[in-house]
């Protein structure tokens, strides 16, 4: 029964071989008013961004936990942020990805920590978001929602998750996504060591810094809020980290500065 609404919807995408024959007029509503970086997109990369969609809602699956009940609103908002994220990509949005499963709010988890002894402990954590190199994303449905509304804080539950699920495809969640050459990965690896070293000295001065002080965590948590930067600050991204700004463009294909300019 939880899976229902997003049944409908895949068969809708299934059934058809144009898509923009079975786009309704209110999922467009929908995303209009649910994902405003919607509207900033030029109508080609629209039309791009729902056959993007179809992909991904007729390969991935979508649970309602903690009884949410799904809406149409909520699989088409979740999907079309992520698909953001892989809009020129050829093929499976994600091909990983099986199940994303949606927590009406924060929800818990239980995490392993290992102290500089190797003592490992557990403890229970509240979250916002998970991703799982098994093919799974976990998502505070209001969290979505929020992030989703506000495009210019960087603070985006989503594109971060999404970010970790491109992160998780070459086996390694390390903040190197999968790369088409080895020059491709010499760039990434140069651009992203500097940037992640310089932001970490600043982190480490208390100073405030435009991509959230998270991503000091590790590598792979500062290609994520990085990512998040990309898409919400882009101009200020590329001001202040301009050959990170240029290697995220290079990765999405696609440059948010034109959208939110």
């Amino acid at each position: 029964m939880k899976s229902m609404i997003w049944q409908k919807i895949r068969s809708l995408f299934q059934e058809t071989e144009k898509v923009q024959d079975v786009f309704k007029e209110e999922w467009t509503e929908l995303l209009v008013a649910n994902v405003p970086l919607y509207s900033r997109l030029p109508d080609d990369l629209k039309l791009q961004l729902h056959e993007r969609i179809a992909r991904f809602i007729s390969s991935t699956r979508f649970e309602g936990c903690n009884g949410l009940e799904l809406t149409e609103g909520m699989i088409l908002t979740v999907a079309a942020q992520a698909s953001l994220l892989v809009l020129k990509r050829e093929g499976e949005p994600y091909p990983d990805l099986t199940t994303v499963y949606l927590y009406p709010t924060t929800f818990s988890s239980v995490q392993k920590r290992s102290d500089a002894y190797g003592i490992v402990t557990e403890g229970e954590v509240h979250r916002l978001g998970e991703s799982w190199e098994t093919g799974t994303v976990i998502l505070a449905w209001d969290s979505v929602e929020q992030g989703a509304r506000n495009i210019f804080d960087a603070r985006n539950v989503t594109f971060h998750e999404f970010a970790h699920q491109l992160d998780h495809e070459d086996g390694d969640t390390d903040g190197a996504p999968a790369l088409p050459s080895r020059e491709a990965y010499r760039s990434w690896a140069r651009v992203f060591r500097q940037n992640y070293a310089d932001f970490l000295e600043q982190v480490g001065k208390g100073k405030r810094t435009l991509i959230d002080d998270y991503g000091a965590t590790n590598p792979a948590e500062f290609f994520a809020v990085a990512t998040e930067t990309f898409f919400e600050k882009p101009r200020q991204l590329c001001k202040k980290r301009p050959d990170l700004y240029d290697e995220l463009k290079s990765y999405y294909g696609v440059d948010p500065q034109e959208w939110l300019s």
